[in-house]
């Protein structure tokens, strides 16, 4: 499925502003519903376009990660949209990754697959990375989510989901996967990322336990 762009013409869910949305939150009832409503005077309701699969949303709040807690207990999920429609109406209501706090990180996942290494469907994959600058990372964070949403890789089996770290010199996106030795699939997935994003540099795989063992050291297991 290709998720083309939607307009904010009327078709986007309006936000009520009865209470104040903290930032990485999002507004609305975090669980979607299979039909619209149309709004129309006799009540009627209009069909929507279900994705492949459904995906959530999570925020790692970085006031959270100051404080001394475990890694990753401050990740909490904050709403979870399985149909095209859902999708546009979160994503033109919330912030963007060049408006987040320094230190935040926000991932999109396979509903059911928690963003972190200890999770069983992640345990054995690995990520690939791209570096951008604040300029570029709001578009290819778009362009990498309706490419995962929309099952355009050609291994979207594969992949558990995409996070944007928000940092002080640069921003990063990686899609993480399942499965990190099977080669063929990653270098397919790392291949058809870049023609998407149309960039042009190298960009590498780490193992998740490579990222364990040696932290910043971890060296790429493939690259293209």
């Amino acid at each position: 499925m290709v998720v083309e762009p939607m307009v904010a013409n009327g078709s986007i869910p309006a936000v009520e502003e009865e209470e104040e949305v903290e930032e990485g939150e999002i507004p609305g009832d975090p669980v979607p519903s299979p039909v619209a409503e149309d709004g129309g005077a006799e009540g009627g309701r209009r069909p929507t376009h279900p994705l492949e699969h459904s995906w959530t949303f999570w925020f790692d709040n970085p006031t959270g990660k100051s404080k001394q807690v475990a890694w990753g207990s401050s990740i909490r999920p904050v709403h979870t949209f399985s149909t095209v429609e859902d999708f546009w109406g979160l994503y033109n209501n919330i912030h963007h990754p060049s408006k987040l706090t320094i230190g935040s990180d926000f991932h999109c996942f396979k509903y059911g697959i928690e963003p972190k290494w200890e999770d069983p469907i992640c345990s054995n994959g690995g990520k690939w990375t791209i570096s951008c600058s604040r300029g570029k990372v709001d578009t290819w964070w778009l362009y990498t989510l309706l490419a995962m949403i929309g099952e355009q890789f050609d291994q979207s089996d594969e992949i558990c989901g995409a996070v944007v770290n928000v940092r002080a010199k640069q921003e990063k996106i990686s899609i993480w996967t399942k499965n990190g030795l099977n080669e063929a699939a990653q270098m397919s997935i790392g291949r058809q990322w870049k023609g998407f994003l149309d960039f042009n540099d190298s960009i590498g795989f780490i193992l998740h336990d490579d990222a364990k063992k040696h932290d910043r050291f971890a060296k790429s297991r493939y690259q293209v």
